[in-house]
C-alpha cells in the first residue's frame, strides 16, 4: 500500500476572539481534532455547510496558519512552521475565485515563472519561460494566453490559469477550495475533467473542499463529513454516498439534486440554523437540530465507530435501535 503523502492526527485550530474591553476572549473552535491521510493519486473530499471548518483545514494543510494542537506529516515528517517555506513547494493551494487570486497588473507568463522567481533562483529567464509555456499547454491554453492580462479570460480560463500557476514548483499535493462552486456546470464540468487527467498524468494528491456533493461524487475517492469543525461521518465514497451512518450525512444527501428523474428522495429539512462555533452545544454538537437525539445524544460527545465508513454517532443510520 502506498504510503500517504499528507497524514494528519489530532488537528485543532482555535480563535480567540474579543469580547470587549473588561471580558475574557472567547475561544472559537473552527476545526477540534482531525484525523485523515492522503495518498498519492488519490482524492480526499471535505464536505459540509459554511461554517464547518472546511476552509480553515484548508489553510493549515496548505501551511498558511498553523494547528492550535496536533500533528501534520508531509511524507512522513511533522510540518513546522519554522520549515514552512521550504515544505510550501510540496503543497499547494487553488482559490475558488480564480480572478480574485490572480496578479491583474501582471500578463500570464510573469504569473506563472513567478513562483520559478521566487524559489528557483538558479533556472535562467530561458528556462522558467519554457517552463511556464510548457504548463499553459498542458492544462489546454493556447500560446498567445501567455502574453495576455487576467481580465483578458473567462472564469474557467481563470481557473486553469490558477492550476496552472499551482503546478509550477512540482507539487505533490494540491488542496483545493471550492474550486469549480464560481463556474458554470459545462465549464465546471471541464475543470474537474482537468483535474483528474492532471491527477493520473502526476499522481497528485488531492484535498477537495466542496459544499456539492455532486461534484464531490464525481471527484472524490474518500469522503470526510464535517459539522462544527468535527468529523462525523468518513469513509470510501461509495460507502458514505450508498450507506450514509450518521443523520447529517443523510441529510446532506436528501438534498442533492438528481439526475435521475424517476428517483424520488424524501427530503430531510434539518430545523434551526448551525450553533455558533463560539458557543458549541454540550454533548453531540448535531444533537439540537438531530430527530433522532436523546439525552445521552445531548450529555456526551460520540466517538467515530463502523468498519466501512465511521460515523459519530450513537444512534447510526441502518442499525437497529433495540
Amino acid at each position: 500500500m502506498t504510503a500517504p503523502v499528507i497524514q494528519a492526527t489530532g488537528l485543532h485550530r482555535h480563535y480567540s476572539i474579543s469580547d470587549g474591553m473588561f471580558r475574557k476572549p472567547r475561544v472559537l473552535r473552527a476545526v477540534a481534532g482531525l484525523d485523515f491521510a492522503l495518498s498519492p493519486g488519490k482524492t480526499l473530499a471535505v464536505v459540509g455547510e459554511s461554517g464547518c471548518g472546511k476552509s480553515t483545514l484548508a489553510r493549515m494543510v496548505a501551511m498558511i496558519e498553523a494547528p492550535t494542537e496536533g500533528e501534520l506529516k508531509l511524507d512522513g515528517k511533522p510540518v513546522l512552521p519554522s520549515d514552512w517555506a521550504d515544505l510550501r513547494q510540496s503543497v499547494q493551494i487553488v482559490f475558488q475565485d480564480p480572478y480574485g487570486s490572480l496578479n491583474p497588473r501582471q500578463r500570464i507568463g510573469a504569473i506563472l515563472q513567478e513562483p520559478l522567481t521566487i524559489n528557483r533562483p538558479n533556472l535562467s529567464r530561458e528556462e522558467r519561460e519554457s517552463s511556464a509555456r510548457e504548463m499553459l499547454k498542458m492544462v489546454g491554453l493556447r500560446p498567445e494566453h501567455f502574453d495576455r492580462y487576467p481580465h483578458m479570460f473567462s472564469g474557467g480560463q481563470r481557473q486553469r490559469i490558477a492550476i496552472a500557476r499551482a503546478l509550477m514548483l512540482d507539487p505533490k499535493v494540491l488542496v483545493l477550495d471550492e474550486p469549480v462552486s464560481a463556474l458554470d456546470l459545462s465549464i465546471q464540468s471541464a475543470i474537474l475533467n482537468l483535474l483528474t487527467e492532471l491527477q493520473d498524468r502526476l499522481q497528485l494528491a488531492y484535498l477537495f473542499i466542496s459544499h456539492d456533493l455532486s461534484v464531490v461524487r464525481h471527484v472524490a475517492d474518500n469522503v470526510i463529513v464535517m459539522y462544527l469543525g468535527r468529523t462525523v461521518e468518513t469513509g470510501p465514497k461509495e460507502a458514505v454516498f450508498e450507506t450514509p451512518r450518521h443523520p447529517y450525512t443523510r441529510a446532506l444527501l436528501s438534498a442533492t439534486p438528481s439526475a435521475e428523474p424517476a428517483t424520488r428522495k424524501d427530503r430531510i429539512k434539518l430545523s434551526g440554523e448551525l450553533p455558533s462555533p463560539l458557543d458549541i452545544p454540550r454533548g453531540c454538537p448535531f444533537a439540537p437540530r438531530c430527530w433522532k437525539a436523546e439525552d445521552r445524544c445531548r450529555q456526551e460527545i460520540p466517538e467515530l465507530t463502523g468498519t466501512l465508513n465511521m460515523a459519530a454517532c450513537f444512534f447510526p443510520e441502518g442499525v437497529s435501535d433495540a
